[in-house]
């Protein structure tokens, strides 16, 4: 038993397998309702790209994510723990009184109790440390609030994660898709210089706010007796849909479409309000369907089938073993989420 995967292990270099790894790409809509896309059922909101890629793909229109607020969500996929293993429960530190989030105590070295916060979400090994062990070259883009990324296994990032520089939970790397691909193409371009299976943690800043959408969206929904609120929301939407479509593209133009697997997921919900910019209650923030749920989507093209599976619970913590399995990486034990393409195991569940 002990000898097989040795042998397993020459046999792929022999045959020249061994670089042939799945590549990742992580695709994360940020403040969107689960409800908002064609494919989910709303009557106006059109996001054509996205509707095809559910279709290519076994998506699951019952996902959750283990909090209704970015910071924590985002935290759980990428390490794939709940909200209580990881300790990331907040967004920001408050600037007097207690804090909030993680600690619960009056901080009066607030750059000493985030790098406390740094330093504790870095022991839990995460997914571009894990495929950093086999090989992959990862990027940063968008959203990302845990410090420099490279600290956490990312060999590439937009974030420079300086808080003198106006560094927050993401900043440069929030341009991305808002702005073109750009950094991503020359990602892409230098994996394959050095032929390396790569990891793309794709989270643009869309559809969050602020909701500044092109015009001819913004003026396409309001023309359909939207408020100027909503009509810019689902304007941000349709955008956002359209940028995951330049990136779809870039990988069918580059040959890398068939060999790489492509996850997509939320973070959180909203709901938008009629009559401001913000979000209306039970939804992001709130623990309720429009604060947590949010349709999960797999594509392999050739190695998982496409379907639509509107019953089965799945879990933002499926995300990090799904890939970890896929790539040939063993699976730390702290990870409690089941693989997304073992629908049978999916199955038992009755709870997530």
């Amino acid at each position: 038993m002990k000898c097989f995967p040795l042998f397993l292990s020459f046999a792929m270099c022999h045959l020249g397998f061994s670089d042939e790894r799945p590549n990742v790409v992580l695709i994360l809509s940020d403040d969107q309702s689960w409800t908002d896309y064609s494919f989910m059922g709303h009557e106006m909101i059109e996001t054509p790209v996205l509707d095809k890629f559910s279709e290519e793909s076994l998506t699951y229109t019952r996902g959750y994510v283990t909090s209704p607020l970015c910071r924590p969500s985002l935290a759980s996929i990428f390490s794939g723990l709940h909200t209580p293993v990881h300790g990331i429960t907040g967004n920001d530190i408050r600037k007097k009184g207690k804090s909030k989030g993680k600690f619960n105590r009056n901080h009066l070295q607030e750059g000493k109790i985030h790098e406390q916060i740094y330093a504790d979400y870095e022991k839990r090994d995460g997914l571009a440390r894990l495929l950093g062990k086999a090989g992959y070259l990862s990027l940063q883009t968008g959203k990302w609030w845990e410090g420099k990324p490279q600290r956490h296994g990312f060999t590439h990032a937009m974030t420079h994660a300086d808080p003198a520089k106006g560094g927050r939970h993401g900043d440069a790397g929030l341009k991305i898709s808002r702005e073109g691909i750009k950094p991503i193409q020359s990602f892409l371009d230098e994996a394959a210089k050095e032929k390396k299976p790569f990891f793309i943690w794709h989270a643009p800043f869309l559809p969050h706010t602020p909701h500044n959408p092109p015009k001819d969206l913004f003026d396409k929904y309001l023309k359909k007796g939207e408020s100027k609120f909503v009509a810019r929301y689902y304007a941000m939407v349709e955008w956002f849909d359209q940028t995951c479509g330049e990136l779809f593209e870039e990988l069918d133009n580059r040959g890398l479409s068939k060999n790489t697997i492509v996850i997509y997921v939320t973070d959180n919900g909203w709901i938008q309000s009629v009559n401001s910019g913000r979000y209306a209650p039970l939804s992001k923030q709130a623990p309720y369907e429009m604060g947590v749920r949010t349709p999960i989507m797999i594509k392999w093209p050739g190695k998982v089938d496409s379907k639509m599976d509107k019953k089965t619970l799945v879990s933002s913590i499926d995300i990090a073993p799904t890939i970890l399995k896929a790539a040939g990486v063993d699976i730390p034990k702290a990870m409690t989420g089941v693989d997304l393409r073992d629908t049978a195991a999916l199955q038992k569940r009755d709870a997530v």
